[in-house]
């Protein structure tokens, strides 16, 4: 565990940190919550290409699933072909069912390497033996966001008490999880779902996971730092925005001759 731990804080957390307290430093302002959505726009950029591959993956994939639970009951008694004429189908498409997880699987040790950031790294200790040279050295962070919200507490405070500014922050990320759930899924719902039981089960679960999401989301964030919730915030509009213009290119190619 110690050489993973070491291997984790070589690549990943010792090089966010630095790059975060860099933005800090030297953007205009000296703005804690600048400097994380700096942070956060080049981690996103960075991961730009496999973000496009997913989100097209992901749009087939959610229009695909009343074929796939048709498919699903038709060779119930036969998985072997059940699985043959499902692969048939992504040949088909010109998509790669896993594609969407490689993304989430990178993003993960990121988001564990900027929870230790904001939890830790506030720390006048951490300021002083992670940072890499004077060109990064400083001597505090003022964790406030805009003058509004305080970064290192999550929605209630050290005392317990409900602090408004993050409570609206984590709301926030919700409803723009919602607005990105939305966006990935089919918009002919009504249509599909004259196709039998399998296309209704199918609306039925992506209506459900469309609501789960963003009150999961919420539920995750609430013992959290307010600094995650706004990665988060800034990680889904980014995804927003990205999908759009996929989406953008995607119905002109379509409707091209």
């Amino acid at each position: 565990m110690g050489f993973l731990s070491s291997i984790f804080n070589t690549i990943l957390y010792k090089p966010l940190f630095n790059l975060l307290i860099l933005f800090y430093k030297y953007l205009p302002g000296n703005d804690f919550g600048i400097a994380i959505i700096a942070l956060t726009v080049l981690i996103k950029v960075l991961l730009y290409p496999l973000g496009t591959r997913a989100i097209r993956s992901q749009k087939v994939l959610s229009e695909l699933q009343p074929k796939i639970k048709e498919i699903q009951e038709k060779y119930k008694d036969n998985k072997e072909k059940q699985v043959q004429i499902m692969m048939e189908l992504y040949k088909k498409e010109k998509i790669n069912p896993f594609s969407g997880f490689l993304p989430i699987l990178i993003q993960l040790p990121i988001l564990f390497a900027l929870y230790r950031v904001f939890w830790k790294g506030l720390r006048p200790e951490e300021l002083s033996s992670v940072l890499y040279g004077s060109i990064f050295h400083i001597d505090a962070i003022n964790s406030s966001f805009l003058g509004l919200i305080d970064l290192s507490q999550a929605v209630r405070g050290a005392d317990q008490k409900l602090i408004i500014p993050n409570l609206i922050l984590i709301i926030i990320v919700g409803i723009s999880q919602f607005i990105q759930m939305k966006m990935i899924a089919p918009k002919t719902q009504k249509t599909k779902a004259k196709s039998g039981g399998a296309g209704q089960f199918s609306d039925m679960m992506q209506k459900q996971m469309t609501y789960f999401f963003p009150i999961f989301t919420i539920f995750i964030l609430w013992k959290l730092p307010a600094a995650l919730a706004l990665y988060w915030l800034v990680t889904t509009l980014f995804s927003i925005i990205q999908q759009y213009f996929v989406f953008k290119k995607k119905s002109v190619k379509t409707i091209s001759p």
